[in-house]
């Protein structure tokens, strides 16, 4: 009893000083944003003597951080929701599928992650500007509809945990194909989605290469571009650099606690049917 406690108490100390750790680069740009370039140099870890705001309102004012906002949450929110639909379909069809051929699909299918996305740049861009979707918001949504395949993995894994019997009862009953994904399938399956929705959401909020080689348009930019407005030929605003960091990361900090709850709820519910 006493040997089991010695061990949560010396496994508390070593989470909390890798907690510590981790945290500490958070803590500094947080903490340098509400001081004076003066300030930071003396102490950058020091907390500011002084509750310093310019920086903040500085950016509001130079940089148009709510047009960069509902671009970013626009790109996000069609993206993750196209990326679930065709990967859950995907998935689907794949489960209700006995053909061999459907099998080899989707071993063909692993080369999207063999495959660097940095080479496909140049005869992407040349597609999409044929399609006249560079610059352009939509053209992103496309680009990153493509994470459909790692979506589609993650919920075939889950989907064939799901007893056979449930799809075949349904069939009895008359139901279609598309009424057993929508009616049946896809509320078995919430956990899973709302899992790989979250990972998806993370990747597309903090994208930066894709945005930069297909967004050249101010207006069209999203918030991880205009971080990279403070970085100039010769020298870097780290003040404002590091306050659009801030205003970048703060949304998606809390997003993940407060999905926290449902990646590990998801987790885990595969891990029992498994």
């Amino acid at each position: 009893m006493k040997r089991s406690r010695r061990r949560s108490v010396v496994l508390s100390i070593v989470m909390i000083a890798v907690a510590c750790l981790v945290g500490l680069p958070f803590y500094y740009i947080v903490v340098n944003t509400l001081k004076t370039p003066e300030q930071s140099g003396r102490s950058p870890l020091g907390l500011p003597t002084k509750l310093y705001t310019e920086n903040y309102t500085g950016v509001f004012h130079t940089i148009p951080i709510v047009q960069s906002f509902l671009n970013t949450v626009y790109v996000t929110a069609a993206a993750v929701a196209l990326m679930l639909l065709i990967g859950s379909l995907a998935a689907f069809g794949m489960v209700l599928s006995k053909a061999r051929l459907t099998r080899l699909l989707g071993a063909a299918l692993l080369i999207g992650f063999v495959v660097p996305f940095q080479t496909t740049l140049i005869p992407l861009y040349q597609d999409l500007a044929k399609a006249h979707l560079v610059d352009s918001l939509n053209g992103l949504i496309v680009i990153y509809a493509a994470g459909a395949i790692f979506c589609y993995f993650l919920i075939q894994g889950y989907m064939r945990t799901i007893p056979n019997e449930i799809i075949e009862a349904a069939r009895i009953d008359g139901a279609g194909p598309f009424r057993i994904y929508w009616s049946i399938m896809l509320p078995l399956i919430r956990p899973i989605l709302v899992t790989v929705g979250v990972f998806q959401t993370m990747w597309v909020w903090n994208d930066f290469l894709t945005p930069q080689v297909f967004i050249s348009s101010p207006t069209k930019s999203t918030l991880v571009l205009q971080v990279y407005t403070a970085v100039g030929e010769f020298a870097v605003n780290w003040p404002l650099f590091m306050t659009m960091t801030v205003i970048v990361l703060v949304p998606m900090v809390i997003f993940f606690l407060l999905m926290q709850r449902h990646i590990v709820s998801g987790l885990v519910s595969g891990g029992v049917k498994v």
